[in-house]
This record gives C-alpha cells, structure tokens and sequence, in this order.
C-alpha cells in the first residue's frame, strides 16, 4: 500500500514538473515573441519625450523672440511724435521749409525703421505695445514707395497673428496701391491736385466700399471725407 502510494505520488509530481517546465517554456516564448514589439513601444516613448522637449524649447524661443522691448517702443513712439510735430503745418499752403523738414524728418525715420524690421520683423503688439506698432505703421506710412509695399505682406501676417491693426493694415493696403498707379480699396486715401483741393483717389468696385470699411470699422465715406477735409484744409 505504501508502495503504490509512493508510486502514485511520484507520477503526480513528475507531471506537475512537466507542467511546470512547459508553463515556463511557453512564458519565455511569449516574450520572445513579444519582444520587438517591446522594443518599438520604448523607441516611441523615447521618442515622444524627445519631440515633447523640443516644443517646449521651441515655445521658449518663441515667447523669447515676442519678449517686449520697452526701449525699442519708447524710441518708436518718439520718432511718431516728432512725424507728427513736423505735420502741423501740412497742407496746400505750407512753406517750401515745413515740406523740406517733413521730407528730412520722412528720411531719417526711414532708414531706422528699415533697420528695427529688418531686425525684429514687423514691430508687432508683444514687441512693442499697441501703441508702439500703431506709431510704427504711421512712420512706414510717410516711407517710400518700395518700402511701404515691403512692410505690407508683413503687416498682413502681423494682423493675422493678432500683432497690428486691421485698420492701419487697410489704410497701408490703399496707398500702396495708390502709389503703384491702382485703384484703392477701402477710400482711406486723397491726393491734394494741382488746384489745392483734396481729391478721393479712384476706389476699386466702389459700389461696395461701404460694406467692405464696415467689415473692418472703418466710418463711412461721408465721415472720412469730412475729417480729411478738416486736416487738410
């Protein structure tokens, strides 16, 4: 009886061997398997952690390149100041003086503000306040021909990208085209004719400037022409 117990107990533990030795087998089997698979999944962690990294470094250096320029506003808005402070004596009778001091202080500011956006692009918003690129838009205004059509594509973006003004965009878009011999769009500009009087430069399908200077919050054409003629008078 023990014999046979013995016995017995022998076969049931050489079979649970068995079935231990195969369960480990198929173990390492699986993983073998699986194995590539492993792999590839701790190359795409890796390599998410890694892009990962790269835009929050890539945000930095944005945030960085946006970094208000205090110095650089305060020097746009002093060049605006002097733009305007020549003006005051701008109209159809103006002295040959007051128009060789505008065109002297137009020059000047000029050719520091091809240098700033050559540097910083369009002077945008986070670079130098709302009011600072609103003053800079005025001095690319009394720029040259060349540079104003330049500056346009890149304030374009600007306005995109919530940095500049939509309005001061239109009123660059109308005289670039004026000064290139086409018709503007949005009636932001007059000419003084030979007679002295202020004159609407030609308006690209006029039927509808009405409904396109609402879209952007431009006043009526009556409006504009009555503060024009206030100016300029």
């Amino acid at each position: 009886m023990e014999l046979k117990l013995n016995c017995t107990a022998q076969r049931v533990l050489g079979r649970c061997r068995l079935r231990l030795k195969t369960t480990t087998a198929q173990g390492a089997w699986v993983v073998r398997r699986h194995l590539p698979l492993l792999e590839f999944m701790r190359v795409l962690i890796a390599t998410a952690v890694l892009l990962a990294a790269a835009f929050v470094d890539g945000c930095a250096s944005r945030r960085g390149a946006l970094r208000h320029d205090a110095a650089l506003r305060r020097e746009i808005l002093a060049m605006c100041e002097v733009d305007q402070k020549v003006r005051q004596g701008f109209g159809s009778r103006m002295s040959d003086e007051t128009a060789a001091e505008i065109q002297a202080v137009d020059a000047r500011h000029t050719a520091r503000m091809k240098a700033i956006i050559a540097k910083h692009g369009w002077p945008g918003r986070s670079l130098v306040g709302d009011d600072g690129s609103h003053a800079a838009w005025l001095l690319v205004q009394h720029a040259d021909s060349g540079f104003m059509a330049q500056c346009l594509p890149l304030m374009k973006r600007a306005v995109a990208a919530g940095q500049a003004s939509g309005k001061d965009y239109v009123f660059l878009l109308d005289r670039v085209r004026m000064r290139e011999g086409k018709p503007q769009v949005y009636g932001t500009q007059f000419i003084i004719a030979a007679d002295g009087q202020l004159v609407l430069h030609p308006i690209e399908d006029a039927e509808h400037v009405e409904e396109r200077r609402r879209m952007v919050g431009l006043p009526s054409m009556a409006e504009q022409e009555r503060m024009m003629r206030e100016i300029y008078r």
